[in-house]
């Protein structure tokens, strides 16, 4: 029997602004992703990548079409319903870490966990687990001026799996990081795929990054227009 994939695209439209200002930053994109993938998006800037990205993320909704996950017919969920979804199966890590400056690491990684309600010392716990999973242990009590930016990204994807997610959405996460950060990030994002099964979908507009993906799915002008294995599953 075929497992239903993790995330669908039913005919998913987005469209902004009406009359001659109108866009449609999606048009009638079909897609399907299946739990365990690791999935690089790229496109040029208005291609409807980061509109799918947030659609995936349950951070906003598609105008028309059927956007399904986990077998839920997630975009006509309300925002409040949204949220929860969010918080219980979906993990992010942005281009800009976004981790509290003034916060430990630790704290900074529990963060998640305080809006599930875990008492505090499972969430210490928790914490220290995440963080070693990234490479930081022994770093917990540092705050972010005190951690390099691969390191405070670490600091990002710790919190992102502390949770323990289904999905993984990671917008430009070695955008602020050099090549050789940049690459320790993808090292670390393709093991926690591997080892975890955790699926992954991530923006980027750099091939040698997106290359470290399973798959690679070009967007154009609202459209796919490319969908590419570039490796094997793990």
């Amino acid at each position: 029997m075929t497992r239903e994939p993790l995330i669908t695209f039913d005919k998913i439209w987005k469209t902004y602004g009406h009359g001659e200002a109108r866009v449609n930053a999606l048009a009638g994109v079909d897609l399907a992703i299946d739990r365990g993938e690791f999935v690089a998006i790229m496109g040029p800037s208005g291609s409807g990548k980061s509109t799918a990205m947030n659609i995936i993320g349950c951070l906003d909704t598609p105008t028309s079409g059927k956007y399904g996950f986990l077998g839920v017919d997630a975009g006509r969920l309300d925002r409040n319903r949204r949220a929860v979804l969010r918080n219980l199966y979906v993990g992010f890590v942005f281009q800009g870490y976004n981790l509290l400056p003034r916060t430990t690491a630790a704290e900074n990684v529990e963060l998640p966990l305080i809006y599930r309600g875990i008492a505090a010392g499972e969430r210490r716990d928790r914490a220290i687990e995440a963080l070693e999973q990234v490479g930081l242990l022994g770093r917990q009590n540092h705050t972010p001026a005190e951690l390099s930016g691969g390191q405070q990204q670490r600091v990002a994807i710790a919190r992102a799996i502390v949770a323990k997610p289904t999905l993984l959405v990671a917008d430009e996460p070695t955008g602020n990081l050099d090549t050789a950060r940049s690459h320790e990030i993808m090292d670390l994002l393709t093991r926690l795929n591997a080892e975890l099964g955790l699926t992954i979908v991530m923006v980027t507009h750099e091939a040698d990054i997106a290359a470290y993906a399973q798959r690679t799915i070009g967007f154009l002008d609202g459209h796919i227009a490319s969908d590419t294995m570039t490796r094997e599953a793990a």
